[in-house]
Protein backbone atom coordinates (compact mmCIF):
# COMPACT_ATOMS: atom_id res chain seq x y z
CA UNK A 1 0.00 0.00 0.00
CA UNK A 2 2.83 2.40 0.85
CA UNK A 3 4.45 1.67 -2.51
CA UNK A 4 1.21 2.46 -4.33
CA UNK A 5 0.84 5.76 -2.44
CA UNK A 6 4.45 6.65 -3.29
CA UNK A 7 3.93 5.89 -6.99
CA UNK A 8 0.74 7.98 -7.06
CA UNK A 9 2.47 10.85 -5.25
CA UNK A 10 5.44 10.80 -7.65
CA UNK A 11 3.16 10.61 -10.68
CA UNK A 12 1.05 13.50 -9.40
CA UNK A 13 4.16 15.59 -8.79
CA UNK A 14 5.45 14.98 -12.31
CA UNK A 15 2.11 16.10 -13.75
CA UNK A 16 2.06 19.33 -11.76
CA UNK A 17 5.72 20.10 -12.49
CA UNK A 18 5.26 19.94 -16.27
CA UNK A 19 4.32 23.04 -18.25
CA UNK A 20 0.61 23.27 -19.00
CA UNK A 21 -0.43 21.85 -22.35
CA UNK A 22 -0.72 24.38 -25.15
CA UNK A 23 -1.79 23.77 -28.73
CA UNK A 24 1.49 23.27 -30.68
CA UNK A 25 0.68 26.12 -33.07
CA UNK A 26 0.32 28.52 -30.11
CA UNK A 27 3.76 27.75 -28.64
CA UNK A 28 5.17 31.02 -29.99
CA UNK A 29 3.04 32.74 -27.34
CA UNK A 30 4.31 30.69 -24.37
CA UNK A 31 6.75 33.47 -23.29
CA UNK A 32 3.74 35.77 -22.83
CA UNK A 33 1.64 33.40 -20.72
CA UNK A 34 0.91 34.09 -17.07
CA UNK A 35 2.45 37.53 -17.37
CA UNK A 36 1.35 41.11 -16.99
CA UNK A 37 2.46 43.98 -19.19
CA UNK A 38 2.35 47.75 -19.13
CA UNK A 39 2.89 50.13 -22.04
CA UNK A 40 2.65 53.85 -22.64
CA UNK A 41 0.38 54.67 -25.60
CA UNK A 42 0.54 58.44 -25.04
CA UNK A 43 0.80 60.28 -28.35
CA UNK A 44 3.69 62.79 -28.59
CA UNK A 45 1.42 65.85 -28.94
CA UNK A 46 -1.03 64.86 -26.17
CA UNK A 47 -0.88 65.78 -22.50
CA UNK A 48 -3.08 63.02 -21.14
CA UNK A 49 -1.16 59.83 -20.40
CA UNK A 50 -2.54 56.63 -21.89
CA UNK A 51 -1.26 53.65 -19.91
CA UNK A 52 -2.21 50.21 -21.21
CA UNK A 53 -2.15 47.24 -18.83
CA UNK A 54 -2.63 43.69 -20.04
CA UNK A 55 -2.49 40.08 -18.97
CA UNK A 56 -2.06 36.86 -20.97
CA UNK A 57 -3.43 33.50 -19.85
CA UNK A 58 -3.83 30.00 -21.22
CA UNK A 59 -7.50 29.26 -21.93
CA UNK A 60 -9.77 26.37 -22.88
CA UNK A 61 -7.36 23.61 -21.82
CA UNK A 62 -4.60 25.10 -23.93
CA UNK A 63 -6.63 25.37 -27.13
CA UNK A 64 -6.62 29.17 -26.87
CA UNK A 65 -4.92 32.13 -25.26
CA UNK A 66 -6.91 34.91 -23.62
CA UNK A 67 -5.59 38.44 -23.41
CA UNK A 68 -7.26 41.23 -21.48
CA UNK A 69 -6.18 44.86 -21.57
CA UNK A 70 -7.37 48.20 -20.28
CA UNK A 71 -6.21 51.74 -20.98
CA UNK A 72 -6.28 54.15 -18.03
CA UNK A 73 -8.17 51.70 -15.81
CA UNK A 74 -11.19 51.42 -18.06
CA UNK A 75 -11.26 54.37 -20.47
CA UNK A 76 -10.98 51.71 -23.17
CA UNK A 77 -10.21 48.02 -23.16
CA UNK A 78 -10.77 44.67 -24.70
CA UNK A 79 -10.44 40.93 -24.58
CA UNK A 80 -8.97 38.62 -27.22
CA UNK A 81 -9.18 34.91 -27.81
CA UNK A 82 -6.28 33.60 -29.90
CA UNK A 83 -6.54 30.07 -31.32
CA UNK A 84 -5.38 27.77 -34.12
CA UNK A 85 -7.89 27.77 -36.97
CA UNK A 86 -7.64 24.33 -38.52
CA UNK A 87 -9.57 25.29 -41.65
CA UNK A 88 -7.40 28.33 -42.45
CA UNK A 89 -4.23 26.66 -41.13
CA UNK A 90 -3.44 29.93 -39.35
CA UNK A 91 -3.42 31.46 -35.93
CA UNK A 92 -6.70 33.35 -35.69
CA UNK A 93 -8.27 35.62 -33.10
CA UNK A 94 -11.29 37.63 -32.08
CA UNK A 95 -10.97 40.89 -30.16
CA UNK A 96 -13.96 42.45 -28.38
CA UNK A 97 -13.85 46.04 -27.11
CA UNK A 98 -15.52 48.30 -24.59
CA UNK A 99 -16.16 50.71 -27.50
CA UNK A 100 -18.69 48.30 -29.01
CA UNK A 101 -16.72 47.17 -32.04
CA UNK A 102 -14.88 43.90 -32.54
CA UNK A 103 -12.19 42.56 -34.82
CA UNK A 104 -11.21 39.19 -36.22
CA UNK A 105 -8.06 38.27 -38.01
CA UNK A 106 -5.02 36.08 -38.40
CA UNK A 107 -1.41 36.17 -37.27
CA UNK A 108 1.80 34.78 -38.70
CA UNK A 109 5.30 34.55 -37.28
CA UNK A 110 8.02 36.13 -39.43
CA UNK A 111 11.22 34.18 -38.73
CA UNK A 112 13.46 36.78 -40.41
CA UNK A 113 12.26 39.69 -38.25
CA UNK A 114 11.20 37.57 -35.23
CA UNK A 115 7.90 39.40 -35.30
CA UNK A 116 4.27 38.43 -35.08
CA UNK A 117 2.42 40.03 -37.98
CA UNK A 118 -1.35 40.45 -37.70
CA UNK A 119 -4.08 41.53 -40.09
CA UNK A 120 -7.61 41.99 -38.82
CA UNK A 121 -10.98 43.13 -40.08
CA UNK A 122 -12.82 45.66 -37.94
CA UNK A 123 -16.59 45.42 -37.50
CA UNK A 124 -18.90 48.23 -36.28
CA UNK A 125 -16.20 50.89 -35.88
CA UNK A 126 -17.67 54.41 -35.74
CA UNK A 127 -14.43 56.09 -36.88
CA UNK A 128 -14.33 54.50 -40.34
CA UNK A 129 -11.56 52.01 -39.54
CA UNK A 130 -12.12 48.75 -41.44
CA UNK A 131 -8.79 46.95 -41.02
CA UNK A 132 -5.74 46.96 -38.75
CA UNK A 133 -2.32 45.53 -39.46
CA UNK A 134 0.26 45.28 -36.71
CA UNK A 135 3.67 43.96 -35.83
CA UNK A 136 4.82 42.77 -32.39
CA UNK A 137 8.39 41.87 -31.41
CA UNK A 138 9.57 40.46 -28.08
CA UNK A 139 13.27 41.32 -27.85
CA UNK A 140 16.07 39.64 -25.89
CA UNK A 141 15.60 42.05 -22.98
CA UNK A 142 11.98 40.94 -22.60
CA UNK A 143 10.52 44.16 -24.01
CA UNK A 144 7.49 43.90 -26.29
CA UNK A 145 7.37 46.47 -29.10
CA UNK A 146 4.07 46.91 -30.92
CA UNK A 147 3.18 49.12 -33.88
CA UNK A 148 0.08 49.31 -36.05
CA UNK A 149 -1.60 50.93 -39.02
CA UNK A 150 -5.32 51.44 -39.64
CA UNK A 151 -7.21 51.29 -42.92
CA UNK A 152 -9.46 54.31 -42.49
CA UNK A 153 -11.70 55.59 -45.25
CA UNK A 154 -9.67 53.56 -47.77
CA UNK A 155 -6.21 54.82 -46.72
CA UNK A 156 -3.58 53.24 -44.45
CA UNK A 157 -2.76 55.67 -41.61
CA UNK A 158 -0.37 55.43 -38.69
CA UNK A 159 -1.97 53.69 -35.73
CA UNK A 160 -0.73 53.25 -32.20
CA UNK A 161 2.70 52.13 -31.11
CA UNK A 162 4.06 51.28 -27.71
CA UNK A 163 6.82 49.54 -25.83
CA UNK A 164 5.56 47.18 -23.15
CA UNK A 165 7.47 45.89 -20.15
CA UNK A 166 6.63 43.01 -17.86
CA UNK A 167 5.31 44.19 -14.53
CA UNK A 168 4.40 42.42 -11.31
CA UNK A 169 0.87 41.14 -11.27
CA UNK A 170 -1.43 44.05 -11.97
CA UNK A 171 -5.18 44.33 -12.12
CA UNK A 172 -6.69 45.02 -15.53
CA UNK A 173 -9.64 47.24 -14.64
CA UNK A 174 -12.91 47.93 -16.41
CA UNK A 175 -15.69 50.29 -15.34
Amino acid sequence: MKALCLIIALFSFSLTAAEPVLHPELEIFRPFLDSHWEGDLTEPDKEKKMIDRSSWTRALNGQAIKTVHSINDGDYGGESMIFWDQKQQKIAYYYFTTAGFYTHGTMTYNVATKSIEALEKVENNKQGITQVRSSSVLDEQGTLKVSSEYLKDGNWVKGHSATYKRVPQTQVKFR
